[in-house]
């Protein structure tokens, strides 16, 4: 990669600040564009998660954009504070629109390579990790892998990186371009793990497309595990609980978001439980 094109998105909030120290941490060493986006809404013209939006009166409308400006540009002065890599651009925008319509826009017309963003805003609940911003991008955007950076998570070298599979997926190169990139960064070692919820051996098409990650792998540490089990959000997280480990990488399939052999949305259960950075990852057809 020459240049990475990472999207922000921000609510101006301190966990979507430190999610974009982590973004500028994580990418230190890179020659990087940043796209800060902040979207804004008028009560009752726009509705969080709408497809459409309907335009306030000119007056809300300039107010709001005036008082996102003003914050934006203390942003800035952090973020850029924050950089020392001269090889960081930095772009903010922003836009009256949803969330998804703008994050979606931005990664077609920029050609935006990841995003990384806080697991939840300004008025989300201490009960969960993961609010319905972070869950809606995950579930909405195809285009590119999104990054969730957990409440209070303060960067820490990624020296090892779980990945979940079932070997059901044979991958293309491409649609782990950004996990095999960030583990050669930082060295890091990929865990690849599978959870065996019935006693039976792999069959042909798993064990050829585990084959493929050995070849996808090989210029990267990894190993294979395996482990049985009933549950498998109960079992991933049991695994990551006795390791250093320091990001977790899914595949999401881009018409059928989480998989079928999950009883649930696997990151909507990791929401509840996961204190460490998620890579979602994206099924390229």
């Amino acid at each position: 990669m020459d240049c990475i094109r990472i999207l922000l998105p921000t609510d101006f909030s301190v966990n979507a600040l430190n999610a974009i120290k982590y973004a500028l941490d994580l990418y230190s060493k890179q020659k990087c564009e940043f796209y800060l986006l902040h979207t804004y809404e008028v009560d009752g013209y726009a509705l969080s998660g709408a497809t459409k939006v309907v335009k306030p009166k000119q007056f809300l409308y300039e107010t709001a954009k005036k008082e996102a400006e003003a914050l934006f540009r203390k942003l800035m002065k952090v973020v850029q504070l924050h950089s020392y890599n001269y090889d960081h651009s930095f772009h903010s925008i922003i836009t009256y629109d949803t969330l998804i319509n703008a994050t979606k826009d931005i990664i077609t017309k920029n050609n935006i390579d990841i995003v990384v963003m806080g697991t939840k805003g300004i008025t989300g609940s201490r009960l969960v990790v993961y609010g319905t911003n972070t869950i809606s991008l995950m579930e909405h955007i195809s285009e590119c892998p999104i990054l969730a950076i957990p409440e209070n998570q303060k960067f820490i070298l990624p020296r090892e990186i779980v990945f979940p599979t079932d070997y059901t997926i044979s991958h293309k190169p491409v649609e782990l371009r950004h996990l095999i990139s960030i583990a050669k960064m930082h060295h890091a070692i990929i865990q690849v793990l599978h959870i065996v919820t019935k006693s039976e051996k792999l069959h042909k098409t798993q064990q050829a497309n585990k084959a493929l990650l050995t070849t996808l792998f090989k210029d990267i540490e990894f190993s294979f595990h395996e482990l049985a089990g009933s549950s498998i959000h109960e079992e991933i997280n049991a695994f990551i609980d006795g390791r250093d480990t320091n990001m977790i990488a899914f595949i999401n399939p881009k018409h059928n978001f989480f998989s079928m052999m999950f009883s649930r949305p696997l990151v909507k259960e990791l929401g509840y439980y996961s204190r460490i950075p998620l890579l979602a990852l994206k099924i390229k057809n």
